[in-house]
């Protein structure tokens, strides 16, 4: 069943941009589908320039194995993103962020395969931050390689900060970082003062 954009559950566009530009991301419980609000303390980012490719990767990146989309499947990433035993990408969740997508805010970087999608991650952009949500793989190493395309995409158009949330085994041998969530507010609010375009 697709929720109504009018869903009481449903966040709207305006709020949910505030909570990021405040430091804050929603999250359902995957049990009861319950939206709560998370500001963690360390949080997990990526300095763009710092950012390190693991030698395994390099080689099937020269390989080129994937075809690679910006928002041409947005909702499409975001169930693959959510297929999984445990999520906390609900149904509203969902809307909400596709709400977030039609204004805009919110973007898909997709590997595509022999015309199917083979994976990818998406997230929302304000100002010269990039907010990163979730990725999936159906094929291997997809989300890896659209990782690596996010960030080239990020430095390309100026972007300051690639917030990544809560740090993984996956995401550290990529070069992320933790740091306090003051410094995290510091970076934040200096790279919403920027203009910048993920399109």
């Amino acid at each position: 069943m697709v929720n109504h954009p009018s869903h009481p559950r449903t966040i709207q566009p305006d709020f949910l941009l505030m909570a990021y530009c405040s430091g804050y991301f929603p999250m359902a419980d995957s049990l009861n589908g319950e939206i709560g609000w998370y500001s963690p303390d360390p949080r997990t980012i990526f300095e763009l320039e710092e950012f390190r490719i693991p030698r395994s990767l390099k080689l099937i990146l020269k390989k080129q194995p994937f075809d690679i989309r910006v928002n041409q499947a947005f909702e499409e990433v975001m169930r693959g993103c959510a297929g999984r035993v445990e999520t906390w990408i609900s149904e509203d969740i969902i809307q909400s962020y596709g709400e977030l997508h039609r204004l805009g805010f919110a973007h898909s970087v997709e590997c595509w395969k022999e015309g199917t999608l083979a994976g990818g991650l998406y997230g929302v952009a304000v100002g010269a931050a990039f907010f990163g949500e979730s990725m999936f793989s159906i094929e291997r190493d997809a989300s890896k390689v659209a990782l690596v395309q996010l960030v080239q995409r990020l430095r390309e158009r100026g972007f300051e900060l690639l917030d990544t949330q809560f740090m993984t085994p996956h995401l550290a041998r990529f070069g992320a970082r933790e740091i306090s969530k003051k410094e995290y507010l510091k970076k934040l609010a200096a790279a919403l003062k920027k203009q910048t375009s993920f399109i």
